[in-house]
C-alpha cells in the first residue's frame, strides 16, 4: 500500500515557479498552494499580470492523448461561449507542458465564490448552461477518456480496497456482502437502460468545480471528464429531501430545456450513480494512499468508523433503489 517515492516529493516552490516561467512568463514570487489532492494545484504570482493557476498532473494517471483530449473539450466549449477554465496556449499552440519529470498545464485565474444550489437564479443559470455543455458535448465522441462503468467504478473499486487489508478484519465481511448486493443492483439498473445515450460530459459537475462570479457561472477542472448519461452532471446539483429536490430539479429543468431536451428515464439513475460515487471514492483514497497529503486530509479513512459508516451508508443507498423516481414537475 505504500512506495518509497511519494508521487509530487520532488515539487518544491522552486520547481513550480521555473515550470511556469519556462513557459514564457515571468514570476514575482508569490505561490499559494490551492485546495487539490488528485493533482498539484497553485496559484502564481505574475509581474505586472494578473495571478496564473498552474496544474500539475498526477503521475501515471492519464496518459498524454488523455489529458489531451480533455483539453480539446475544454476548448471547444470555450469556443461556443461556455464560460470553462480551459488551459492557456503556448505560442506553439501547446497545452501540455513537461518540466523536470512533471506535466503541467497554466489556466487564467478564476476568481468569485462557489455556486449556490438553493439560489433559483443560479439553478436556473446553471440548467442552460449545463444544457449548452452537453449539446457541444454530442457533436463528438471521445476517443481516450474512461465511460461510467460498474465494473471500473464499482467492482474494480471494493474489490481493491478488501485486497489490500483497508477494511478492517472483523468488518470484511459485512463490508463485502453489502457491496457485492449493491454492485447486483446497479449492474441491473444499467443493464435495464438498454438504450441509454452515452456523451462527453464534465464529470464532475459538484458545486465545488463551479466557481461564480460577476458574469455568472465558470465551470473548472474537468480533469474527470468521461462519457456516461447527461444526469451525471446534473444530479450532483441536487440535495436535500426528496421534496427539495424535485424542487430544485424543476428549477434546473426549466434552464435546461431552454436549450436541450432530456430523457426522464434518466433520473432512474440518479441513485445508482450515487451509490458509484461512493464506493468509487473508497477506493480512490485507497489507491492514494501512498501519497503524504491524503494521510494527513483524511486521517480517518483506516478507522474502523470510517467502514462502519460506509457500510451503513451502502445500505441505505440500497433501499434508496426502491424508492420512487425523482418526479419532474
Amino acid at each position: 500500500m505504500s512506495e518509497i517515492t511519494p508521487p509530487y516529493a520532488g515539487l518544491e516552490p522552486d520547481v513550480v515557479l521555473t515550470a511556469v516561467e519556462s513557459q514564457g512568463y515571468l514570476c514575482n514570487g508569490r505561490l499559494l498552494a490551492l485546495n487539490s489532492y488528485e493533482n498539484r494545484v497553485y496559484q502564481v504570482g505574475i509581474e505586472d499580470a494578473p495571478n496564473l493557476v498552474v496544474k500539475f498532473y498526477r503521475p501515471e494517471r492519464w496518459d498524454d492523448q488523455t489529458i489531451l483530449e480533455e483539453h480539446a473539450f475544454s476548448h471547444e466549449l470555450l469556443e461556443n461561449e461556455i464560460p470553462v477554465a480551459a488551459p492557456l496556449r503556448n505560442e506553439n499552440g501547446e497545452t501540455l507542458h513537461r518540466h523536470q519529470g512533471y506535466r503541467f498545464a497554466i489556466f487564467d485565474s478564476v476568481g468569485g465564490r462557489h455556486a449556490e444550489l438553493d439560489n433559483d437564479e443560479h439553478l436556473r443559470w446553471l440548467g442552460r448552461y449545463m444544457a449548452r455543455i452537453h449539446m457541444v458535448g454530442r457533436a463528438q465522441r471521445f476517443q481516450h477518456r474512461p465511460r461510467i462503468e460498474v465494473e471500473r467504478m464499482a467492482v474494480q473499486s471494493y474489490q481493491y480496497v478488501l485486497e489490500n487489508g483497508f477494511v478492517p478484519k472483523e468488518l470484511e465481511l459485512a463490508y463485502r456482502s453489502i457491496a457485492e448486493d449493491v454492485v447486483a443492483r446497479l449492474q441491473n439498473a444499467f443493464e435495464s437502460a438498454y438504450d441509454l445515450s452515452y456523451q462527453r460530459l464534465h464529470g464532475d459537475c459538484h458545486a465545488g468545480n463551479i466557481m461564480w462570479t460577476a458574469n455568472g457561472p465558470v465551470f473548472v477542472d474537468l480533469d474527470d471528464c468521461l462519457s456516461g448519461p447527461v444526469i451525471q452532471d446534473l444530479w450532483m446539483l441536487l440535495s436535500g429531501n426528496r421534496n427539495e429536490m424535485e424542487q430544485q430539479l424543476a428549477v434546473l429543468m426549466d434552464g435546461y430545456q431552454q436549450f436541450a431536451d432530456f430523457d426522464p428515464f434518466e433520473l432512474s439513475l440518479v441513485e445508482p450513480l450515487r451509490a458509484l460515487r461512493m464506493m468509487h471514492y473508497s477506493a480512490w483514497l485507497a489507491r492514494r494512499w501512498h501519497d503524504p497529503a491524503f494521510l494527513q486530509a483524511f486521517p480517518w479513512f483506516e478507522s474502523p468508523r470510517y467502514w462502519e459508516e460506509q457500510i451503513l451508508s451502502l445500505r441505505e443507498q440500497l433501499a434508496a433503489f426502491d424508492e420512487p423516481v425523482l418526479a419532474m414537475m
